[in-house]
């Protein structure tokens, strides 16, 4: 069973930073397309990075391009987010999701699995 936990979510001043881990346990994901989405209030979850785990190729939303880095660590099993210059529409619950093969998707039914999110919110 695929497990995935977020952590790292907080309150930050606009230009701040945060990184956000997500700790995947169950099976090798080495064949797996782990991905970042986010759902702020009262709007649809939308797409933020994406990285091929045994490639590490990555691919990112236009609106945080150049601002967020998504990154994992082999050995730990787990995600990163790091995230810079955070602006107030920044502000989101963030989810962690994952979806086996390679294929280049940012449809969120794509994704098998989903963990329960980590709420960040930037102050402006």
């Amino acid at each position: 069973q695929v497990q995935l936990v977020e952590s790292g979510g907080g309150l930050v001043q606009a230009g701040g930073s945060l990184r956000l881990s997500c700790a995947a346990s169950g099976r090798t994901f080495s064949g797996y397309t782990m991905a970042w989405f986010r759902q702020a209030p009262g709007k649809e979850r939308v797409f933020v990075a994406r990285l091929w785990w045994i490639g590490g190729n990555t691919y990112y939303g236009d609106s945080v391009k150049g601002r967020f880095t998504i990154s994992r660590d082999n050995a730990k099993n787990t995600l990163y987010l790091q995230m810079n210059s955070l602006k107030p529409e920044d502000t989101a619950v963030y989810y962690c999701a994952a979806r086996l093969g390679s294929r280049n998707t940012n449809a969120i039914d794509e994704y098998d699995y989903w963990g329960q999110g980590t709420q960040v919110t930037v102050s402006s």
